[in-house]
């Protein structure tokens, strides 16, 4: 019997937009997989890049991070930081060696259920077909970090000395 692969996500919401669109798409009884495991923030201009590396460290395969739309932040531009967050994170990944893909930024208003529903499967299906992040493996060690070897010099020959 094969177990298909379901991947782990790690999901920061909005308290004001996000959340409560997770809460309509459940109580509106979307079709969404069930895979992501949702922590609820104040804003998601909060959400700390630190927060989503030791989410991939700790053994997620993926970090949704869900939020007003700009300009509706309760926050004023709380959603503005966390995209500026969000486009270094990406960058700071893609040096690590981790797929980009495995941290996504999505805006989803209070009332739409549909649009994070829809996310969290797209994700699910993107997380599937890039497989298990093996963090060890991809970044070689437990803090993300690990300086590039400095080559030897060669010995001088008996010529030159």
């Amino acid at each position: 019997m094969s177990e298909r692969y379901e991947p782990v996500i790690v999901g920061f919401l909005c308290n004001w937009c996000s959340y409560r669109a997770a809460d309509l798409a459940g109580t509106s009884r979307l079709h969404y997989a069930p895979n992501m495991r949702p922590i609820r923030v104040m804003c998601s201009g909060r959400v700390d890049p630190q927060f989503v590396l030791k989410a991939l460290r700790e053994g997620a395969d993926g970090v949704l991070i869900a939020g007003c739309h700009p300009g509706e932040c309760h926050y004023v531009e709380g959603n503005i930081k966390a995209l500026r967050r969000y486009i270094l994170l990406k960058r700071m990944l893609r040096q690590l060696g981790v797929e980009e893909e495995r941290v996504q930024l999505v805006w989803a208003s209070a009332s739409e259920g549909n649009v994070l529903a829809e996310a969290v499967n797209r994700m699910t299906e993107q997380l599937r077909a890039l497989g298990p992040l093996r963090w060890r493996e991809t970044v070689l060690s437990g803090d993300g970090y690990r300086p590039s070897p400095v080559p030897q010099r060669a010995a001088p020959a008996a010529e030159e000395v």
